[in-house]
């Protein structure tokens, strides 16, 4: 099933354990983060998986930020 806002991200229970991943594919959302914080340009990703593109990448982007995005709740004290 693709994510409302995010037709780009799918979520599958019979697909990577039911973790987000680039519709159509086997690649999780986690993938692509990781390989972003260990210095990968979006150039790199789609060039190693050609079946990427650029607009999935920054796709997996905004679904990480969005899913970050929570209240904080600070105990009284």
């Amino acid at each position: 099933m693709t994510l409302a806002g995010f037709p780009r991200i799918s979520i599958d229970p019979g697909v990577c354990g039911g973790r987000p991943v680039v519709t159509g594919t086997r690649v999780r959302v986690t993938d692509v983060l990781e390989m972003l914080a260990g210095g990968a340009s979006i150039a790199e990703i789609v060039a190693d998986f050609p079946y990427l593109s650029e607009a999935d990448v920054q796709a997996a982007l905004g679904y990480a930020a969005a899913t970050t995005d929570h209240p904080v709740v600070l105990a009284a004290e």
